[in-house]
C-alpha cells in the first residue's frame, strides 16, 4: 500500500468520515425499507431502497478513493433504530440536510484546496444524489403527513440509480445520460 502523502491527510479522514456515514446510511435505509413494506408504504420502501443502494454506490466510491491514496477504507456499522416510516423519513431528510448543507460541502472545499480531483469526484456524485434524496424524503414526508396514500407514497414504484456516482431519480429517462457523470441512462438500476 503507497505511503500516505501529507496533502492528502485530511482529505483521507473526510473520506473516512464520509464512507462511514455512506455505510450506515445504506443499512439504515434497507431497515427503514422493510418496516414502510410493513406498513403497507410501499412507495416509502421503494425510495429507501433506492436511496440505499445509493449510498452503498457512494461508500465504495470512497473506499476506492481512500485506497488509491494510500489509506484503508474501514467504519463500524451502527445499530439501527427503526420507528415508524414517518419518523424513519424525518431521520432520513435531516441525514441528507445535514450532508448536503454541511459535510460534503465542506469535504469539497478541502479537497479543492488540495487539487484532488479523486476525491472531488467522489465527493460531488454523492452530494448530488443527497440533494435528489433530501428533495424526494422531503416530497414522502409531505404527502404521508396529509394522508395521501393514493399518491406515489403508497405504492411501490421504479426509482433510477446511476451505477458509477449514486445519482437518482423518479423519472424513466430523464436525461439520455446522467447528468453528474455522464453514464448512459441504459445503465442505470431499476430498483423498485
Amino acid at each position: 500500500m503507497p505511503a500516505i502523502a501529507a496533502e492528502n491527510e485530511i482529505t483521507i479522514q473526510n473520506l473516512l468520515a464520509a464512507f462511514e456515514g455512506e455505510s450506515n446510511a445504506h443499512a439504515k435505509y434497507i431497515a427503514f425499507a422493510v418496516k414502510a413494506d410493513q406498513d403497507g408504504i410501499l412507495g416509502a420502501a421503494s425510495l429507501f431502497r433506492a436511496a440505499g443502494r445509493a449510498e452503498q454506490i457512494h461508500a465504495a466510491n470512497h473506499a476506492r478513493v481512500i485506497k488509491q491514496l494510500g489509506g484503508e477504507a474501514k467504519c463500524e456499522i451502527h445499530s439501527v433504530e427503526i420507528k415508524t416510516t414517518l419518523e424513519n423519513l424525518k431521520a432520513a431528510l435531516s441525514g441528507e440536510q445535514h450532508e448536503v448543507d454541511v459535510m460534503y460541502p465542506e469535504f469539497l472545499a478541502e479537497a479543492t484546496t488540495h487539487a484532488n480531483a479523486l476525491a472531488i469526484r467522489t465527493f460531488t456524485g454523492a452530494l448530488e444524489a443527497e440533494k435528489t434524496h433530501a428533495r424526494l424524503y422531503g416530497e414522502a414526508i409531505a404527502l404521508l403527513q396529509a394522508g395521501k396514500l393514493d399518491s406515489w407514497i403508497g405504492a411501490a414504484r421504479e426509482f433510477y440509480v446511476c451505477p458509477v456516482c449514486g445519482y437518482t431519480s423518479e423519472t424513466e429517462e430523464e436525461h439520455e445520460r446522467c447528468p453528474v457523470c455522464n453514464c448512459p441512462w441504459e445503465k442505470f438500476e431499476i430498483i423498485r
